[in-house]
Order: structure tokens, then sequence, then C-alpha cells
């Protein structure tokens, strides 16, 4: 068994988190509800924590724009200056940028325990009323919150416990629930979230030995995309699997992102009952994507919605293979 259990979330730290959640909603048809809207006294931030399936049992990794407010942060004093330090370390120009790259746990305390036995730099932030729960940043401290990617290799890790999140008995069951009576089109679940690094092996060794976190099998040798890929998974099968992605191609569309505009997150990759039902859907919404016949990603088709609908994020989304 890991130590992680799932990843929260494909998140998008924008200026105006309320109008990209509005976007996301009417563009693509992935379910809102001002429940899942986050925004708490004393912590300056609004996050949605949007969902592609409304059961988290189905499909448990959210689609979380999220945005900060420049007030004074008074449940963590210290997070401003480290998300300055974030958002300069993912360059001024970037059109995906992250908060954290969330990973859940229900063994927080190994995580702690790891990361001391390796001497290797963690803050944990104090608990408050609103969130009476540890959440645990990596490549910072107290003395000194200011990120850098000597331990996770540039994945900017957040670790939070999974009782924070409440997640539903069922999703937990075997097999996995399955959605119940899917129409044509209808989304599934998050099935992947790349994030580009310019050297795999590196950023591999990184979380093997700092974090206790590896890919679930071989790295992968994509030719036809043009990188290579380690595809980390969880204990919830469910749950999206990290795509750690190193392009092995100048110039195709992934080597073009990172030298356009360095590593970081990439796409949000969503699974549909029925692709072309899909495509459908986003052409009577006036959503503009291009249709791949074959992607070796998926080993299928994919739609990938032009980036210029979202301020520069890539949603992609593949036939549920169940």
């Amino acid at each position: 068994m890991s130590l992680y259990d799932l990843l929260l979330s494909g998140d998008l730290m924008v200026h105006d988190a309320d109008h990209t959640a509005e976007q996301i909603v009417s563009k693509l048809d992935i379910h809102g509800h001002a429940n899942w809207r986050q925004a708490f006294p004393g912590h300056p931030y609004v996050a949605h924590f949007l969902r592609v399936h409304k059961s988290l049992a189905v499909s448990p990794t959210r689609v979380e724009p999220q945005g900060h407010l420049d007030f004074p942060n008074h449940g963590d004093p210290m997070f401003p200056g480290f998300l300055k330090s974030l958002e300069d370390f993912q360059g001024p120009f970037r059109p995906i940028k992250t908060h954290a790259t969330v990973l859940v746990s229900d063994n927080i305390g190994g995580v702690v325990e790891h990361l001391l036995s390796k001497g290797q730099p963690f803050r944990l932030a104090q608990l408050t009323p609103e969130m009476p729960f540890d959440r645990l940043w990596v490549g910072c401290t107290p003395e000194n919150p200011v990120y850098e990617p000597s331990v996770d290799g540039g994945l900017c890790i957040e670790v939070i416990p999974l009782a924070a999140i409440q997640m539903p008995a069922e999703a937990f069951t075997t097999p996995p629930p399955r959605p119940r009576d899917p129409q044509p089109g209808d989304m599934v679940r998050v099935v992947g979230r790349g994030f580009l690094v310019r050297d795999l092996d590196d950023v591999l060794r990184r979380l093997d030995h700092n974090l206790d976190l590896r890919p679930a099998g071989a790295v992968e040798q994509l030719k036809g995309e043009g990188y290579k890929v380690a595809r980390i998974g969880f204990n919830l099968g469910t749950s999206a699997t990290l795509d750690v992605i190193q392009p092995t191609q100048w110039d195709s569309p992934s080597g073009r992102y990172l030298h356009n505009w360095g590593p970081g997150p990439h796409y949000i990759r969503i699974s549909v009952n029925g692709l072309d039902a899909k495509a459908e859907r986003l052409r009577a919404l006036g959503v503009k994507f291009e249709r791949i016949e074959h992607s070796e990603a998926v080993d299928g088709a994919l739609l990938r919605v032009d980036p210029a609908e979202f301020g520069g994020a890539i949603f992609e989304f593949c036939e549920d293979r169940g």
C-alpha cells in the first residue's frame, strides 16, 4: 500500500476563481454547486471543487479553479510568501499554474516520519477552526517559507489527510462504483493530470527517496506523442493518475509547451461515456476543440479543447474504459 490515497484535484491557479469556475461549468458541462465553493474568514482564497461526476465515489479527483485574495492570511501567515515563491518558480507568464499538487493520505504521520528520516524540509500549517487538519508542504520550512524544488522535483506537492475531505464509504468498495445509467456523452471521472518536467529520471528519484512516492508501472515511451511518461497511481483506483512527462522531441506539442512556458502542470484528462456524443455537446455549446483520431497516450481517440477557451488551460476527453 502506498502512503497516498488519491490526487485531490486538477487545479488551476487563476486571478478570478469564480469566473473561471463559471466558464468551466458552462462550457464543459462539469458540475458546480454553491456548497463546493470554499472561502473562509482569515484564509484569503476562493476555491471551487468542481466535479465531472456528481458522485465522489465514482470520480474522487475534482477540477479546482483556485485564486488568492490580497488580504492578510491570519490562518496561515506564512502562506502568502510561500505562494509568491511558487509563482516566481513557475514564471510570470505561464498560462497554467498550480498552487499545489495536492495528495491525500490516510497516513499523513507516515509522510511526516519519512520526510524527517530523510532530513527533507517541510512545513505544517497551524490548525485553525476553519481548517482543523494538517496541511503539509514540502520544499520549505517555517523559518524559510520559500519553495525550492529539491524535495519533489518541482511538482509543488502538498499533502492533506484523508479525513479532511469526507469521502463517502462507497468510494472504497471493491469493485469500485460505476456510474448508474450513464447517458451518451456523460463524463465519468478525471483520469489523469499531466505535469511537464525536464528530467523525468531525476524527478522520480527524488519522489521515491524523499516522499516514498513512485509510479505504479514502468516509464512509458510514447514516440507518437513525443514524450515519455511515468503514471503515478494511488490506493484509490478511481483517482486520477499524476502523469509526469518529459518531452523527447522538442517540436512535439509537449516539447513546444515546455520550451514556450517551462515545466509545470499540463492537461486535465477526463473520461466520457461516448466520445462522439461529447464532441457533439461541445459543438452545441460553441466550444472549440480538435479531435485526434489516435492518441498513443489513451490508445484511442482524444478530444483536446482549444486552450484559448480557458486562458491557456488544457482539457482533454477520452473514451471511458471502465
